[in-house]
């Protein structure tokens, strides 16, 4: 049986080079390849190209103008950052991080996010990574905050679950209209009063993992705002 112990000892190795660094092998969530990393390279490279988009609201640019924008730009951010675009096989793999208990996805879609042009530069310049909070009830629904969970991922030292809060009431946004959703946010979003000091006068960094019209990332900058703060970069996994 030399092949068959040779394959024993070739697994062992590998198994033990897992092991050693606290990593577990996983089946890629994109092409099933296994053993992988969550999200492997063949496909990272395949499905995640830089592309050029508007630096102010992140959508995908043609002929280097932005319909959105082009006039006047409807947000109050100062600027926005997305790794991809929401299509395929990024919607599978953010339906599965955020409604199918998979938070053990954050790593890798964070780690995507932090290798997209201009996201390293706005985390080192933040004095603070803050996290696009949730409702308790909707925190208690699922479980755990996504936009956290790629906050603490991206900055460790940065990332801010509490600075910025969410009224209970507010309606799903998934299949509204824009003006709905402008209607559903507004007024949804404050700073607690407690963490003023650091808010007031910072650079930040605005955390979601799916930015689709604008309108809940630009109420919760609205209120950054309101707060003092001197510069607010919206940062998203998908636009």
């Amino acid at each position: 049986m030399p092949h068959a112990s040779l394959a024993h000892r070739l697994w062992a190795r590998t198994l033990g080079t897992w092991l050693h660094a606290k990593h577990w092998p996983s089946v890629c969530h994109v092409c099933h390849a296994w053993p992988s990393q969550a999200l492997c390279s063949g496909c990272v490279e395949r499905f995640a190209q830089p592309v050029t988009r508007c630096p102010t609201c992140a959508l995908t640019l043609h002929n280097n103008i932005c319909p959105q924008c082009a006039s006047t730009s409807p947000f109050v951010f100062d600027d926005c950052i997305a790794a991809v675009s929401y299509q395929f096989p990024w919607t599978d793999c953010i339906a599965r991080f955020k409604f199918q208990a998979d938070p053990g996805l954050g790593r890798s879609l964070a780690d995507l996010m932090r290798h997209a042009p201009w996201v390293e530069p706005a985390i080192e310049s933040a004095s603070r990574v803050v996290a696009m909070p949730l409702s308790n009830a909707r925190l208690r629904e699922r479980g755990f905050n996504q936009a956290f969970e790629l906050a603490r991922h991206l900055a460790p030292d940065k990332a801010d679950a509490h600075t910025l809060r969410r009224i209970e009431q507010t309606t799903h946004q998934v299949g509204a209209s824009r003006d709905d959703r402008l209607a559903n946010v507004r007024d949804a979003f404050w700073v607690d009063p407690a963490r003023l000091s650091h808010v007031r006068g910072q650079r930040l960094v605005l955390v979601d993992d799916v930015m689709t019209t604008g309108a809940s990332l630009n109420e919760a900058a609205r209120a950054l705002k309101a707060a003092g703060a001197a510069h607010v970069t919206g940062l998203v996994f998908a636009r």
